[in-house]
């Protein structure tokens, strides 16, 4: 192990499938400090609700068209009253934040991470 982190097998990673998408609305979840309900693009017939532990981050504004990276396989989960059908990908910063994973240039929605 190089990080000391969990290792898994390629089979296991090659499990997760990652998607970009648009993020079309962000709001806060009544009664949580944390929690955005995101509407968001995945290149399918409708947008899919995400549950997201961003809100102390980023504005609703500053999310609002942005293109994120989506964990599209993840069985739906209840939070706060929300099914979350996915899960955004962000990396922590030196001071503790979060820094939402975005593509460079822009791709289309539904485009495959790999």
């Amino acid at each position: 192990m190089f990080c000391g982190c969990m290792e898994i097998s390629y089979e296991e990673f090659s499990k997760i499938e990652l998607k970009i998408g648009t993020i079309l609305s962000a709001e806060k979840i009544e009664g949580a400090d944390k929690l955005y309900k995101l509407s968001v693009d995945v290149g399918e017939a409708q947008p899919r609700t995400l549950a997201a532990g961003i809100a102390q981050h980023y504005s609703p504004e500053q999310l609002m068209g942005r293109q994120i990276v989506v964990v599209a396989n993840l069985a739906p989960r209840m939070l706060r009253g929300v099914v979350s059908q996915g899960m955004l990908l962000a990396a922590e910063t030196e001071t503790g934040g979060a820094a939402v994973l975005s593509p460079e240039p822009k791709v289309n929605n539904g485009a495959k991470v790999r």
